[in-house]
């Protein structure tokens, strides 16, 4: 099944992204993840893919064929191509295939300055033609509502983006923001541009200050003041900064859905007490004719 399939007017999409343990020893701790992700249905779960430009992320398949055949819920895998050959991808997309996985999330991945890129992909939209070339597989992106750090502007930002959805990406993910704002902003400037799939909203509740603080210098998201003071107040107390941070995706998400979003995309952080607050608030307005 295409995940641009689950897009519908009368119901917002509800999905959720995990990441591998850093330690393949640790491995089994995303089986206990998924096993309580699960019981909150949702209409799929991205798995992420060498983060911060690491090239080592080998478990993505293996966690993506689990939440398929053990779970039945649809899998999205992400797939990185800064820091691999074209030779390279047609392995990996031979093992996505072996497991049943066709559904991919094609991403140019983050440059690592201790690693020197393979320059056979430069951007993600060069991955996704070469993909869709080959055949076989459903394409996702990602898109960026206050703009790729990257992108000299937003209306290069938007070009941008549209060559990658005529290369054959069906459905958009976003990268996370705290004001819905830059989302909206964005929504019609891919309006404007005739980019017309599916866009998700990417949200990430705060676990930790340090956490966002790191997040942000990755991918540029600016803070309001409304969360900076939260952080703010909230800082030195673990659990009232998360159910601050709770509380405060809701109300983005609430938003959001009154706004007519596709759909919302949750980064778990592998964390799923935050996934079941979260969804257990929201699960009476994702199916509203």
């Amino acid at each position: 099944m295409q995940i641009s399939s689950l897009f519908s007017p009368n119901k917002t999409v509800l999905s959720f992204e995990v990441f591998p343990p850093k330690k393949t020893s640790s491995i089994d701790t995303i089986y206990a993840t998924l096993d309580e992700l699960y019981d909150l249905h949702p209409d799929f779960i991205s798995v992420t893919y060498g983060a911060g430009g690491n090239a080592g992320d080998t478990a993505t398949c293996e966690i993506a064929s689990i939440i398929k055949n053990k779970y039945g819920i649809l899998p999205l895998a992400h797939l990185t191509c800064v820091n691999y050959t074209k030779d390279e991808i047609d392995l990996i997309l031979d093992h996505l295939k072996e497991k049943g996985i066709d559904n991919i999330l094609a991403l140019r991945g983050d440059c690592n300055p201790e690693v020197e890129p393979k320059m056979h992909f430069s951007y993600a939209n060069e991955l996704v033609e070469y993909i869709k070339n080959k055949g076989g597989f459903h394409l996702s992106g990602a898109c960026y509502p206050e703009g790729h750090i990257d992108s000299v502007n937003l209306v290069e930002d938007v070009l941008n983006l549209k060559k990658k959805v005529d290369a054959g990406v069906g459905h958009l993910v976003s990268q996370l923001f705290f004001d819905n704002g830059y989302f909206y902003s964005f929504r019609e400037r891919a309006n404007i541009a005739g980019i017309h799939v599916p866009i998700e909203a990417g949200i990430m509740p705060v676990v930790n200050k340090k956490q966002i603080e790191r997040m942000v210098t990755l991918c540029g998201a600016s803070l309001p003041s409304k969360f900076t003071k939260m952080l703010q107040r909230f800082e030195h107390s673990p659990e009232a900064l998360r159910d601050a941070g709770i509380a405060y995706a809701i109300d983005q998400i609430v938003d959001l859905i009154t706004h007519g979003v596709d759909g919302i995309h949750l980064y778990t952080m592998n964390n799923p007490y935050i996934a079941r607050k979260i969804t257990e608030s929201i699960s009476g307005l994702l199916n509203v004719d």
